[in-house]
């Protein structure tokens, strides 16, 4: 597999096709500078080879150098794409193990020297791929004319992953196509954080413009494997294995091709993996990779384009911004949007429903599926993506009598929240604060109580309802948030998750009681040490003459910040002592229990008004607590007895209504800068 290539004795190869000498003779002709026709017999040849000796990592290097220089001349890139399209095709039409070989060795072959020039390229446009042939060669009768070399690859890639299902016999073709899909849309990573109208992506570009049949079948069929999570036997004969179970050339190559300068993508090791269930899941997974890519992709409009309206790959110009960009519409998000539970009759679906291009699945084994997966943090993204694009999902989880299924593992990565990325966390407080938006959801999460929480090591929890662990690990996230990140945006979602759950609480626990208040207290506490900086400062101005606007605009900034905060804690209690007080004896036990900690803002500005009906409550049952007639010293039980018994008499005289808080969830204007980049990143920590 040496730079400088030998032709291979052609007629020879084909009786000796497993002779080392013979693939080192074929792969040396691939590399070389000789360019064969499309026509030639080498093609073929090569693709049937049982690949399976191995070689050094200097002579793969080489061989990819030469592979790229030699390209521009030979255009044997294109040709074995060509071919490998070719060869999909020929699969569909028979099922044959022949041409499954062909097809799995060229996307094999064509990711690793793709992945190569992709990584080494050194122009804007790709130039190094030398995509353009010519279409007059002999071979080429039956190409269609008017495609370019990426939009036929992409189409036949799409189709074959869209129209067969995954079965013992396709699913290391399907497998090796979903590694190349990642291969060729990583052009992206080429690219600056914000997609620019000069960007070019040739071949996810091209997968946006395929015909919405096609689209609508890929979405179906790789949320179908992140379902199903179809299996890849490990003790199954492969022709990019050698005989001895050990990696073949290919795997050699590929990973070689996978420690190569810019981005380890993933190492292409799926069968050789001791860990049978990491590898029974991994086409599940990468479906799932190419799927996120895909729906998250966005493409800018120049301003000299013009598309036809029934061009599927239309644009979103969805702002007034002036001078802001606008940006193509991305049909595999429209399809997962669009997605219908298969439940449901196909009469009420609206739309496409009659010419069969509304993605159908079942919504109840997607559910189930996200529930089991959700500590990768794909499928979080894709969580979010489904909650907050598609409204019948959305629906769907709603009235889910069982939302632990979702939610445990949900608030157990929050527990954990120091092993997860900040946008992790982020991912999951979006999730929570969308579904938080709806008043059922709210009363639903209260009524279901757990036996345990075996995850929850500071304490034993038992019987606990799923709302009041809710409570427990928000506020618990809130305080790591202060001691470690300091993202005002990560506070922000969580105190507005509880806000919204407030007015409907139902028996909150003693112990999210408890942490309500000591949240209010550890803020307080924050704020006060704030303030107190700021005085000394502004003394210290006074002393020096020197001008008040010169105070630290930094402390000023911090200190509104958590007045904002502590006022959202305040409206959080407020909301549970009028909306929901006699079923909530635990919250008045425990701002009796901490009733100090109000006082010093009983005459602030900012928060007399709210204070003013915590102390109403207060009044009222310390009037209470001193008329009853008590043998010995209080005791927690005796207390809660007396709360107990008051709250079914109480009927909120002299409380003030406020508007209830009600915080909702609106995406950036220009999500892609976060998301695109998100999802290349998502991909590359499973490598």
């Amino acid at each position: 597999m040496g730079a400088a290539p030998s032709t291979p004795r052609l007629g020879a190869v084909a009786g000796a096709a497993a002779s080392p000498g013979a693939a080192e003779q074929m792969f040396a002709a691939l590399v070389g500078g000789k360019a064969y026709p499309i026509s030639s017999e080498f093609w073929r040849q090569l693709l049937e080879l049982p690949l399976t000796q191995q070689w050094p990592r200097d002579r793969v290097l080489q061989a990819c150098h030469a592979f790229a220089q030699n390209n521009y001349h030979t255009k044997h890139l294109a040709k074995i794409l060509i071919h490998l399209v070719w060869c999909l095709q020929e699969c569909m039409a028979e099922s044959s193990h022949a041409a499954y070989r062909k097809a799995i060795n060229a996307a094999y072959i064509s990711s690793i020297f793709l992945k190569f020039i992709i990584e080494n390229a050194k122009t804007d446009n790709w130039q190094e791929l030398s995509l353009e042939i010519d279409k007059d060669e002999k071979g080429l009768e039956n190409f269609p004319s008017e495609q370019s070399v990426e939009y036929f690859l992409m189409r036949g890639v799409l189709n074959y992953i869209g129209s067969v299902d995954v079965s013992l016999e396709s699913c290391y073709l399907h497998h090796e196509l979903l590694n190349l899909m990642l291969v060729l849309m990583s052009t992206q990573l080429c690219s600056g954080p914000s997609p620019e109208p000069k960007d070019v992506h040739p071949f996810i570009d091209a997968a946006m413009l395929q015909d919405s049949s096609i689209v609508s079948s890929v979405v179906q069929k790789l949320l179908l494997n992140f379902v199903k999570r179809p299996r890849i036997p490990l003790n199954s004969s492969h022709p990019a294995f050698s005989d001895d179970g050990g990696p073949g050339v290919l795997q050699r190559v590929g990973s070689v091709a996978a420690n190569f300068v810019l981005l380890p993508y993933y190492t292409f090791n799926y069968l050789v993996s001791s860990n049978a269930e990491g590898a029974s899941s991994q086409l599940a997974d990468n479906s799932l990779l190419v799927l996120l890519i895909l729906i998250h992709y966005r493409k800018c409009i120049t301003t000299s384009e013009s598309f036809p309206s029934s061009n599927v790959y239309t644009s979103d110009l969805n702002t007034n911004v002036k001078d802001a960009p606008a940006f193509h519409d991305n049909p595999y998000y429209k399809a997962l949007s669009n997605a219908k539970d298969s439940q449901y009759d196909r009469a009420d679906v609206e739309g496409n429903a009659q010419n069969g291009l509304v993605v159908r699945l079942s919504f109840a084994s997607l559910f189930d599926a996200l529930g089991t997966c959700l500590k990768d943090e794909s499928s979080v993204l894709l969580l979010y993506s489904l909650v907050h694009g598609n409204c019948d999902f959305q629906e769907y989880v709603l009235v889910r009598t069982d939302l632990d299924t979702l939610l445990m593992p949900i608030l157990e990565m929050l527990y954990n929240a120091s092993r997860k990325t900040s946008n992790q966390i982020y991912m999951l407080l979006i999730v929570l604060l969308i579904l938080s938006q709806d008043s059922t959801f709210n009363a639903s999460v209260h009524k279901l109580v757990l036996p345990s929480v075996p995850w929850y090591h500071e304490r034993l929890m038992h019987q606990t309802s799923l709302g009041s662990l809710m409570v427990v690990i928000l506020i618990r996230t809130i305080k790591y948030n202060l001691s470690k990140l300091r993202d005002v945006y990560l506070h922000t979602n969580c105190l507005a998750i509880l806000a919204n759950m407030a007015p409907h609480v139902h028996r909150l626990s003693a112990y999210a009681s408890q942490r309500l208040v000591s949240l209010f207290d550890m803020l307080s506490r924050k704020y006060t040490k704030l303030a107190e900086l700021k005085n000394d400062k502004a003394i210290k101005v006074i002393s020096d003459q020197i001008e008040a606007d010169n105070i630290s605009d930094d402390t000023s900034t911090e200190l509104h910040i958590y007045t904002d905060f502590l006022r959202i804690v305040l409206e959080i209690i407020n909301a549970i002592l009028t909306y929901a007080l006699p079923r909530n004896p635990e919250v008045v036990y425990a701002i009796l229990h901490r009733q100090e900690v109000f006082q010093p803002f009983k005459n602030h500005p900012r928060f007399n008004e709210l204070l003013e009906n915590i102390y109403t409550v207060l009044d009222f049952f310390n009037s209470r607590m001193d008329m009853q007639q008590l043998d010995g010293e209080w005791s927690v039980d005796k207390v809660l007895e007396v709360i107990n018994k008051n709250c079914r008499s109480w009927r909120g005289e002299g409380m003030k209504m406020f508007t209830q808080l009600r915080f909702t969830y609106e995406q950036e204007s220009h999500p892609e800068e976060f998301f695109i980049p998100y999802a290349w990143r998502v991909v590359l920590s499973r490598g």
